[in-house]
C-alpha cells in the first residue's frame, strides 16, 4: 500500500467513526429531548397541584377565620349572662331609689 492508499483508508475510518458518533449523538440528544418534554410535563403538574394547594390553604383559612369554636360560644353567653345580671342589678338599684 502506498501512502495515498493509508491516507484515503485513515479517512475513510476517521469518517466511519464520525458517523457512528453522531449516530451516538443524535440518540441522546433525542433522550434528552424527551427527557425534558417529561419533565416540562411533570413541572406543569406541580404548578397545578401547587395552584391547587394555594385555593384549598386561602379557602382553609377564610375558613378558619369564621370558625365558631365552642370554647369561643361558651365565653360569649358568659359575657352575655354577665351583662344581663349588670343591667338586672342597675335596674334593681334604680327600682329601689324611687
Amino acid at each position: 500500500m502506498d501512502a495515498n492508499d493509508k491516507a484515503l483508508t485513515l479517512f475513510t475510518t476517521r469518517v466511519r467513526q464520525l458517523i457512528l458518533q453522531y449516530d451516538v449523538r443524535k440518540k441522546e440528544l433525542s433522550e434528552l429531548r424527551e427527557a425534558l418534554k417529561k419533565s416540562e410535563e411533570s413541572i406543569k403538574v406541580m404548578e397545578k397541584k401547587l395552584k391547587q394547594l394555594q385555593n384549598d390553604y386561602n379557602s382553609l383559612k377564610i375558613a378558619k377565620m369564621v370558625e365558631i369554636t365552642d370554647g369561643d360560644m361558651e365565653e360569649a353567653q358568659k359575657r352575655l349572662s354577665k351583662l344581663i345580671r349588670d343591667v338586672n342589678k342597675c335596674i334593681t338599684l334604680l327600682s329601689e331609689k324611687q
